[in-house]
């Protein structure tokens, strides 16, 4: 399976990618910097009783890295039926669940390192330049394992929860309808309405873990059998 993962990556020039994420994370980071003595001064967000710099952290990674993702997904799975190179790779000697699950792999791979790395490189920028731009860094508590586990766990249920614009790119036979998905899918799982909002809020995103493990299987159960879009 990691030789087809890898295939993907060099066949879809990962280092183009791997430079669009370095950009993303960069512009995140100098937005999140002007405006961090303003947010910590915000009161906590939600039941979870998070500050609104470290909210606000997550929020912007994720933002960015669900759209990423639904990108990826469009550019490797529903372009390659666009574009009929599918119709090649399913004539190699490989089940085409396992090519599937390969882009699958891929996609996921890729946007949960590049969304931690993000946010580790935030959260540690913050704590180094507290001091210049006139903030305590109170809440972004890097000492308790918590606080990284609630990274990674909210990372990998992020980048899960992308893949539910794959069916529907799939369904319409349009990568611009996974990419409107995915943007969709951010506004429904980050957005607010007064105080209200869904962010934070880990039952839900469980409910769209589940969701997006449904969406990938509808996606390969029937690959085996079903004609090429």
């Amino acid at each position: 399976m990691m030789k087809l993962i890898r295939l993907e990556w060099k066949k879809n020039n990962i280092l183009k990618y791997i430079r669009n994420a370095l950009i993303t994370t960069t512009v995140l980071l100098v937005f999140i910097l002007m405006a961090a003595r303003e947010l910590e001064t915000q009161e906590t967000v939600g039941s979870y009783g998070k500050g609104m710099l470290d909210s606000s952290v997550a929020l912007f990674v994720h933002m960015s890295y669900v759209i990423f993702t639904g990108v990826m997904i469009a550019a490797y799975i529903v372009g390659a039926y666009e574009k009929k190179t599918m119709n090649l790779m399913f004539s190699y000697p490989i089940k085409r669940r396992k090519i599937i699950l390969a882009k699958v792999s891929a996609v996921w791979i890729f946007n949960f390192l590049a969304m931690v790395v993000s946010k580790v490189v935030i959260y540690l920028v913050l704590i180094l330049a507290k001091s210049s731009i006139g903030i305590t860094a109170e809440s972004i508590p890097v000492g308790e394992l918590s606080f990284w586990l609630d990274m990674v766990l909210s990372s990998a249920a992020m980048v899960s929860i992308s893949f539910i614009a794959l069916p529907i790119g799939l369904k319409m036979k349009s990568s611009k309808a996974a990419i409107v998905a995915s943007v969709i899918i951010v506004c429904f799982t980050q957005g607010n309405i007064g105080k209200a909002t869904l962010m934070n809020n880990m039952p839900f995103y469980a409910m769209l873990f589940v969701a997006a493990a449904v969406s990938v299987y509808l996606s390969v159960c029937n690959v085996e059998t079903k004609d090429l879009l």
